[in-house]
């Protein structure tokens, strides 16, 4: 097999990335570091086939998978969160910036020529990864905890931080901040209007175009839309001088109370998992074990300073921002690591003559080695936490209201009751739920169906419950009954399989046609089933009784024997007719 085709590289990256991160996952490392560890192997700076030399333009590209990552984090982010956030957002977030780039600027200026440099070095290095964090909040399922809202919190300001940082990286080089011609009113005013575009595409635009989609049955065209959405967002907020992941993570936000967004979700959701695992085998690439070979006590100085001057401060900023001792730790910990923006700012830096080559090489090596070792400190701060008293009860929904149209799916909790097929007997269904405050999100295929309860206030979401992925991002393994209505037998039966397969516990009641049908979803993994014909010729029979005069506790008895061993006494008495006798009553049940 040629060396250089583009096969070979893919199949190389494959089998090392897949044995990687089964082998980390087997040991308990989690599969992150699994593939940081598949990077550093068949990378450029390592002995052995290697998948390609170009690092950085792989990266690049990768990057992608850090916009869809933000992009589905803001579909879970309910704005009213981010509102109750400010405090950690602005507050806790812009004074860890400033004191930890404070920190490290004072220890590199011992290493570097000038103050300028040092500076540089100290802001790039307080960043944390966004990409790494998050992605090991959404493995370990804990976004909506206190100490996965604190972090995202810091990390958001990180990000936002970006933008000044890159504005005035001239500054340090001894010219203009601004492009030549270019005032700074003018990128304000281009900034602003890039905003205003984007909440008006999200808003009303986005919406629009995937309603026209969904309306259709046109599942292509309307993953097609989500994915120039998040995309168009990115590359807005890029031109405006802004993070790309920003652009995407605020596109989510607005998408977020659609009634599409669960569906949003499960549509990108595999594709941002590939996308993600390339990111991080890329960043495993960037590691140059020749840097860390010519100065490995100098390296390994650097690389300790900067977790424990991180660390440190996190902890203590976060105890001053009146945080529980565990959420601290935890916090610090997980935001111990420099991040995937110290790439772009050194880079950067390095083409304005800032740095040299020789700060370039190692201040890459830090950043990559440090992301290697994130998810050794995050295990290593989940156990210095423990199970403390203020984070056991540490999950918090991101919507206020239960049984709201954003319960549940926005939710890290997840609702109690999912109810599949959103017609008359569904509603009937949720609207008892309700009734008794239990909470539930409903699921419907029908586009204008939903569009018709979601303006009476319902919580029913467009999506098809048959769909594998839309389970997953409907948090399916955390409800604790799925009520399935669907009029299709076929469709239900298939649906059930789906739901058992996600989660083993969950308890499935559906909706049947027959006794036929009922066996069907018996089979697939249906906890209780019951038989529509059956139940209506059972109620005209009770009925039928009553006016005959027979009291009702002989009623109550006749239907408790007829319903009882899985209507075995039904099932006899139709076995018993003929066969074109069985089709003409089954055809008659079904006469509206």
């Amino acid at each position: 097999m040629d060396p250089k085709s583009f096969v070979y590289s893919a199949v190389l990256l494959l089998v090392v990335a897949a044995g990687a991160v089964a082998l980390f996952r087997h040991f308990g490392l989690g599969s992150i570091l699994g593939l940081l560890v598949a990077g550093v192997l068949i990378g450029p700076h390592t002995p052995g086939p290697s998948v390609t030399s170009h690092v950085e333009d792989l990266r690049h590209f990768t990057e992608l998978g850090v916009v869809l990552l933000l992009f589905v984090i803001g579909l879970e982010m309910h704005p009213r969160r981010l509102w109750d956030m400010r405090r950690t957002l602005f507050g806790l977030g812009t004074v860890q910036i400033l004191v930890s780039a404070l920190a490290l600027m004072l220890y590199f200026r011992l290493y570097v020529d000038t103050w300028a440099a040092a500076l540089l070095i100290g802001l790039a290095l307080a960043l944390s990864s966004t990409a790494l964090v998050m992605q090991v909040l959404y493995e370990q399922q804990e976004i909506a905890t206190r100490h996965g809202q604190t972090a995202f919190s810091v990390l958001l300001m990180q990000d936002l931080a970006v933008v000044p940082m890159i504005a005035f990286l001239p500054l340090f080089a001894g010219t203009s901040p601004l492009p030549a011609g270019e005032a700074l009113w003018q990128q304000a005013l281009v900034v602003a209007g890039m905003l205003a575009l984007l909440v008006l595409a999200g808003r009303v635009l986005v919406p629009w175009v995937l309603d026209r989609m969904a309306r259709q049955y046109n599942r292509e065209a309307f993953f097609l839309t989500v994915m120039a959405a998040v995309f168009v967002a990115a590359w807005a907020m890029e031109q405006a001088g802004m993070s790309m992941a920003l652009g995407a993570f605020l596109m989510g936000m607005l998408l977020s109370g659609s009634r599409y967004s669960v569906q949003i979700q499960a549509s990108v959701e595999p594709h941002k998992g590939l996308l993600m695992s390339l990111f991080f085998v890329a960043v495993g690439m960037s590691v140059d074990l020749g840097v860390l070979a010519a100065a490995p006590l100098t390296f390994a100085l650097h690389l300790s300073v900067l977790i424990a001057i991180k660390v440190a401060l996190i902890y203590g900023l976060c105890r001053w921002f009146g945080t529980g001792r565990a959420v601290a730790v935890r916090v610090a910990f997980l935001l111990g690591q420099a991040g995937e923006f110290g790439f772009v700012l050194f880079g950067a830096a390095k083409a304005l003559g800032i740095i040299d080559d020789r700060v370039f090489a190692m201040a890459v090596a830090i950043i990559s080695l440090s992301m290697l070792l994130t998810p050794l400190l995050n295990k290593l701060g989940n156990r210095l936490a423990g199970k403390a008293a203020d984070d056991v009860d540490a999950r918090f929904r991101y919507a206020p209201e239960a049984g709201s149209a954003d319960a549940g799916t926005a939710a890290g909790k997840g609702p109690r009751v999912i109810i599949a097929g959103y017609g008359r007997v569904g509603h009937t269904i949720g609207a008892i739920l309700a009734g008794h405050g239990i909470d539930y999100v409903a699921f419907d295929p029908n586009a204008a169906l939903v569009a018709q309860w979601r303006n009476d206030g319902y919580p029913v979401f467009y999506g098809d419950i048959r769909d594998p992925h839309l389970l997953d991002a409907a948090r399916i393994e955390r409800a604790e009954l799925v009520v399935l209505t669907i009029d299709n037998p076929q469709a239900a039966v298939e649906a059930t399989g789906f739901i058992r397969a996600r989660s083993a516990h969950v308890t499935i009641v559906a909706r049947a046609r027959d006794l036929t049908a009922c066996d069907a979803l018996y089979r697939a993994g249906a906890n209780h089933a019951f038989p529509e014909a059956v139940e209506a010729s059972l109620k005209l029979a009770a009925e039928t009784l009553s006016a005959l005069g027979i009291s009702e506790g002989e009623t109550e008895e006749m239907l408790t024997g007829a319903r009882g061993e899985d209507y075995a006494l039904v099932r006899s008495e139709l076995e018993m007719l003929p066969t074109g006798a069985g089709q003409q009553t089954e055809a008659g049940d079904r006469q509206p």
